[in-house]
């Protein structure tokens, strides 16, 4: 299935319009093996709940601590585990024995600006609920594919191992959405690069540019990092409502290495991004050597032209007093131009062996 780069709330409008498909909502495999869909409120899922051999409820709040607590409670849980989840910076992991809390980044990459949402996950018994805002859509585009994949699940298996398949299946979902923010930054990377090619005008775009990127990077490289943090609690299905079938494990193992796949590709992107800021420093260093080697230039060149006209300035000072009544004028012309002449090529030759006048530098 291709995934979008952004999730928008002019998207979900279009989806819901499109595909007639509720940010609210449950999908059901009965313990008579039809498979249900349904959309409205929370409180009307309840009736399902009882028929259900597994369930999972997805419910968008516009409040995680407050309605998410509440809705928590309706469906069952303990509202505190709402309460301590939505707390966290990016990710969470709360055990309660009977029930499990799950925190997790939904990424969302527009351009440069990294947006991470937190995405809730409840599991118990036969019931797995997610409840995220209004800005996470990729669970309700997933809905569409949800009733098949129940179908799927073998009906043999005990209830954990059947809504821990759903789990890794909504991780997985969560996980390659949140993959595309890396195909968003390198897109913007492309554009970032073609400055690299300027010779004038692209400093302060430049600039600008490489710090945005370095911090998408590095937000999004965090949001990475926690949700392996989360995944390397399941992989051993250490909780009680986890399972510990190990074929189903191994899911959860590929679910890790992905991650850490994804991990290492945007390092290797911030190394190329630091090599891109080392290139850029050294063009403004060249740049700034250049134009102090000018000023630097220009400065020789007055003391010069100054020490050239110190000797013919004197000369012309003496001529003006009645001295000059008994030099001929054309003397006296001759003498200033070739004092003139010999105090500045004296006063160049002494710059330069001082080493007063800067490298040339192309």
């Amino acid at each position: 299935m291709r995934h979008e780069s952004e999730e928008s709330k002019s998207e979900l409008s279009t989806n819901l319009q499109s595909n007639s498909v509720s940010p609210t909502f449950c999908v059901a495999m009965l313990r008579n093996g039809s498979t249900v869909k349904i959309e409205g409120n929370a409180d009307e899922f309840l009736p399902t709940l009882k028929d259900a051999d597994f369930a999972w409820i997805n419910v968008q709040v516009s409040d995680l601590e407050n309605e998410g607590g509440k809705t928590a409670s309706m469906l069952g849980f303990n509202p505190l585990i709402i309460n301590e989840l939505a707390k966290q910076r990016f990710s969470g992991y709360d055990d309660h024995t009977t029930e499990l809390g799950l925190l997790l980044p939904a990424v969302r990459v527009t351009e440069l600006e990294v947006e991470i949402n937190k995405l809730i996950i409840l599991m118990k018994n036969n019931l797995i609920v997610t409840i995220h805002g209004e800005h996470v859509t990729r669970l309700v585009k997933f809905a569409r594919y949800a009733v098949t994949f129940f179908k799927k699940v073998p009906k043999n298996l005990d209830d954990i191992d059947k809504i821990s398949l759903v789990l890794i299946r909504i991780l997985d979902e969560n996980n390659e959405r949140n993959f595309d923010g890396i195909r968003a930054i390198q897109e913007q990377g492309e554009e970032i690069s073609k400055y690299l090619i300027e010779t004038t005008g692209f400093r302060k775009e430049l600039g600008s540019d490489i710090y945005k990127m370095k911090h998408a990077l590095i937000s999004y490289l965090e949001a990475l990092w926690a949700t392996l943090d989360v995944v390397h609690y399941l992989r051993y299905g250490d909780a009680e409502i986890i399972t510990d079938d190990p074929i189903i494990l191994q899911k959860v193992g590929m679910l890790s290495t992905d991650l850490t796949r994804q991990i290492s590709i945007s390092e290797q992107m911030s190394t190329v991004l630091a090599s891109g800021l080392e290139v850029l420093q050294s063009i403004y260093n060249n740049q700034l050597q250049i134009l102090n080697n000018r000023m630097s230039l220009i400065a020789v060149w007055m003391g010069v032209l100054g020490a050239a006209f110190i000797v013919p300035n004197t000369i012309a000072t003496v001529f003006g007093t009645p001295i000059a009544e008994h030099v001929e004028w054309r003397t006296q012309v001759t003498i200033l131009v070739f004092s003139t002449i010999a105090s500045g090529l004296l006063a160049y030759l002494i710059f330069k062996k001082k080493g007063f006048l800067p490298p040339k530098i192309d």
